[in-house]
């Protein structure tokens, strides 16, 4: 399937404001002007929207822990998170800014974070069929929550910083709406929101993503399908009620300072 990629340049899709992981204020402000990346369907569709997504945020990519860049972006794969912090519910939020230096401090209105190894087998048997890794094998979720939030510093340091775009892969969105990524700016205004395109059948990506015409991103909040993953949670795809989605690579723009 070729990828489906969608431009917006003054306007974006806005969808009602989530609960969960909060920010400084609700309220929507017109957006810088900005692209809007959509794409589902196998691996190749997913690379082929990824590399259009890295190339409208120019430059090359910055390997982790290398120092601050005037330009370039950042990508996390999850698959380097050493043996001690995979197939636990205690990874660290500010290991991509502490342990392996990107930039990216994550949080989430649930009880922890999760990096697998097992495609969430170790959680619940029954999604051993649900789940592929894009770039194999580890996967990632939060723990107690659908939701994410990712906040930049710039690289190694505590300076707040802003990036120019960021996209995800998703793994198996089967329901339209039940996944997107919300950008806001660094006052905690809402600018833009991102939906992933649902792909019904296990097993099978969904990209979402923006890039501004300039770095303004402060944060932005990943809602990854319509419930936190547990033993008991059955998927649609096999039988259940709810859309069950979890994330592998994030991509995104050098965090610059805060000027």
């Amino acid at each position: 399937m070729k990828p489906m990629v969608y431009f917006a340049f003054t306007t974006v899709l806005l969808l009602p404001a989530c609960t969960g992981v909060s920010s400084p204020s609700g309220a929507l402000r017109p957006p810088s002007n900005l692209t809007a990346f959509v794409a589902h369907g196998d691996s190749a569709a997913i690379a082929d929207n990824l590399t259009a997504f890295r190339a409208a945020l120019g430059g090359d990519l910055n390997p982790p822990n290398s120092p601050p860049a005037n330009s370039g972006r950042r990508e996390i794969n999850w698959d380097g998170v050493p043996a001690a912090l995979t197939n636990v519910d205690t990874f660290p939020p500010n290991f991509f800014n502490v342990n392996s230096k990107r930039g990216a401090l994550l949080s989430t209105p649930g009880t922890g974070l999760r990096i697998d190894s097992t495609a969430f087998v170790s959680i619940n048997a029954g999604l051993g069929a649900e789940f592929k890794a894009f770039s194999p094998k580890k996967l990632f979720m939060a723990v107690g929550s659908n939701q994410v939030a990712v906040d930049f510093q710039v690289v190694g340091g505590t300076t707040t910083g802003l990036v120019k775009g960021f996209g995800v892969v998703f793994s198996d969105v089967d329901r339209a709406g039940s996944t997107r990524v919300e950008f806001f700016d660094v006052a905690g205004h809402r600018i833009g929101s991102v939906e992933a395109f649902a792909n019904p059948g296990s097993q099978q990506f969904s990209f979402a993503g923006a890039v501004f015409d300039s770095a303004t991103v402060a944060r932005v909040l990943i809602t990854s399908g319509e419930a936190a993953l547990t033993a008991t949670n059955t998927d649609l795809s096999e039988g259940g009620t709810l859309d069950l989605v979890v994330m592998d690579d994030f991509v995104y723009g050098e965090p610059q300072p805060l000027q």
